[in-house]
């Protein structure tokens, strides 16, 4: 093995500033990109996050009567933000890894290093994942405009199609719901098709009270209203109720019975407990007032009915 020292009797100051406007200049220019084209990047992601996490922010202020339900729904908000967050360092993370792929095979090829063989070799291996993992691909794509658009979060109430449930825990491969029977479903976020959301920003909660056919419509109408103008001013319901609760007035008229309807908008996810609230407070209020119900008096409990 000849380990003698390379002639340098030619060498002169020319030809070292010959060299190092060539492939060095080069290899640092390329190098100065990728680093620009990165923080372009990185500056890009963090727009989008910025702007994912202001959005529900947005929405809420757009409610009537948000300002009572902003500080209920804070802690959802910081969720969400920690999850887009969470998905922005992720998406920093691929692009830093693509830059700097790009970036080191243009090296390698400024500086004389052939790289068909490793594209070859690269662009089978790549060909043969892509045929093997393209259902894992779907699955991340639709998680991620899923986060980013904020479709739905933890804690929501949705319909997937297959399975109606409460997110308990959302990632970029799969949803984990639980539905009313307490049976956790794992779906894959790929083969959601479509999805509704029923407690995302605020929720509705429908009332519907019958009572009987001779009763005195605009009586038993004027004593819903006052519960609900009471129940608004509760303490207990002033973070839940968006706005004070609404009677429609009738919505059906059938089988000896005329059926009430009250609409009320609450935060997200509290609107079954309003509507027990407000039939078991309407009930009350029907007693006192002496309106009847469409249904044949019962006898109490235990004791014994008309002969």
């Amino acid at each position: 093995m000849n380990l003698s020292m390379p002639d340098l009797t030619g060498l002169t100051w020319a030809g070292v500033g010959d060299w190092l406007v060539g492939t060095p200049l080069l290899v640092l220019t390329v190098l100065v990109v990728g680093l620009v084209a990165r923080f372009v990047l990185h500056r890009l992601i963090d727009r989008v996050v910025t702007t994912a996490t202001s959005r529900r922010a947005e929405r809420l202020a757009a409610i009537p009567g948000a300002g009572r339900a902003l500080q209920a729904v804070g802690v959802a908000n910081v969720r969400h933000v920690q999850r887009t967050q969470t998905m922005g360092a992720l998406l920093k993370s691929i692009t830093t890894f693509i830059v700097l792929g790009i970036t080191a095979l243009t090296i390698l090829s400024l500086v004389g290093i052939p790289l068909g063989p490793m594209l070859a070799s690269a662009s089978v291996g790549g060909v043969a994942l892509a045929f093997g993992a393209q259902s894992l691909v779907k699955d991340f794509l639709s998680g991620v405009f899923m986060i980013v658009e904020d479709q739905y979060g933890v804690g929501d109430v949705i319909d997937t199609g297959e399975v109606v449930g409460t997110v308990e825990n959302v990632s970029l491969r799969v949803t984990q719901l639980r539905d009313a029977g307490g049976m956790t479903w794992y779906v894959r976020n790929g083969e959601i098709i479509r999805i509704g959301n029923k407690t995302q920003g605020w929720s509705t909660a429908i009332v519907d009270i019958p009572v009987a056919y001779d009763q005195d419509v605009e009586k038993a109408i004027s004593v819903i209203r006052e519960v609900v103008s009471v129940m608004d001013d509760d303490d207990a319901f002033k973070d839940i109720l968006l706005e004070e609760p609404n009677v429609v007035g009738v919505e059906s008229i059938a089988n000896g019975a005329i059926t009430l309807r009250v609409i009320a908008k609450t935060i997200a996810n509290e609107q079954f407990g309003v509507q027990r609230e407000i039939r078991e407070r309407v009930k009350m209020a029907f007693d006192r007032a002496g309106v009847r119900s469409p249904m044949p008096m019962m006898p109490p409990y235990g004791g014994t009915g008309a002969k």
